[in-house]
């Protein structure tokens, strides 16, 4: 039986999902020789130089931190193997490891991937499981290969979505189970008491990272659709769409109840003490939170009270 102290583990990672991980580790009494993570990167609008927080969190700890820009270039690659890992953790780190970095630790590189695969394989799957209307998601521990979220599977917990379910509040449900799950897996994978089960490739589905065009609400869409896009797009990086020339970010709506003529898709059917009524390609929508071009984050109710209160009914928004 191998003691949890004497096998030596890479962590690597980069945003909050990793911390979950990583604490996990610690906390269980892992012995984490170092973090490998993402550089620092400009945030904000005025570009202020912001550490990953798996970074922050390793360096709480006093852990040793890498933050190669591409992992696979030699040098970065030579410090990160020197370390002489017995075990590679990741969680949402970010690069792909090259061969010799998978094949260099004696019990193998394994990943806490936020989906159960081999559905929404790639760096967005818990905004994609929300966007398309799932039910429930969950995570997969596996090998890690060269191909993305290909391995062969550890084990998984499934994570239920419940109606209101945003993308922030099912992350950290997974990153808890993820942490959760993780403790469990490693002593039964150390002790070689798992059989991995390849992923079945003709099921994949992929959940590449948001872009911009992902963002922008298609108001010929379902209502059902349209809610879960706001839904899995909040707190980011927010759906938006326009209204007359101004660019609006939804934060938040709701599935209305409406009878009778709906009018074309993005038109403002009715202005309720809550909300704005919008008519989709099938249903409606009522917006609850909006941030107005060059304002705050603020509800419906109060920007009808404002600036809003000569917003009339038939008010065409976005683009189709």
């Amino acid at each position: 039986m191998n003691d949890k102290k004497d096998v030596r583990i890479l962590f690597m990672g980069t945003p909050d999902f990793a911390v979950a991980s990583l604490e996990a580790l610690l906390s269980a009494g892992y012995r984490v020789i170092g973090v490998v993570t993402q550089p620092d990167r400009p945030v904000g609008r005025k570009q202020v130089m912001t550490p990953p927080p798996v970074k922050e969190a390793a360096l709480r700890h006093g852990l040793s931190v890498y933050q190669p820009e591409k992992i696979k270039e030699e040098d970065a690659l030579a410090e990160v193997m020197a370390t002489e890992p017995d075990l590679i953790v990741t969680a949402a780190y970010g690069q792909i490891l090259p061969k010799r970095l998978l094949d260099a630790p004696r019990h193998g590189c394994i990943n806490v991937h936020a989906s159960l695969l081999p559905k929404y394989r790639g760096g967005a799957p818990i905004h994609k499981c929300i966007v398309e209307g799932e039910k429930e998601s969950g995570v997969t521990i596996m090998y890690m290969v060269e191909a993305l979220d290909a391995g062969d599977m550890l084990s998984r917990v499934v994570v239920p979505i419940e109606e209101n379910d945003n993308v922030g509040m099912l992350h950290d449900k997974l990153a808890e189970a993820g942490s959760q799950l993780l403790v469990e897996t490693l002593p039964k994978l150390l002790n070689g008491e798992l059989v991995a089960e390849p992923q079945d490739h003709a099921q994949a589905t992929f959940a590449p990272n948001i872009k911009r065009t992902d963002e922008r609400i298609d108001w010929s869409k379902t209502a059902e659709q349209i809610y879960n896009q706001i839904r899995g797009l909040n707190p980011w990086p927010v759906a938006f769409t326009t209204c007359e020339g101004k660019t609006w970010k939804i934060w938040q709506a709701e599935k209305a109840e409406v009878t009778g003529v709906m009018g074309e898709p993005g038109t403002v059917i009715d202005k309720t003490q809550d909300g704005l009524i919008v008519a989709c390609g099938a249903g409606s929508v009522k917006l609850i939170e909006i941030q107005p071009e060059g304002k705050k984050k603020m509800s419906v109710l109060d920007f009808l009270r404002g600036a809003g209160a000569s917003l009339a009914i038939g008010t065409k928004l976005g683009d189709c």
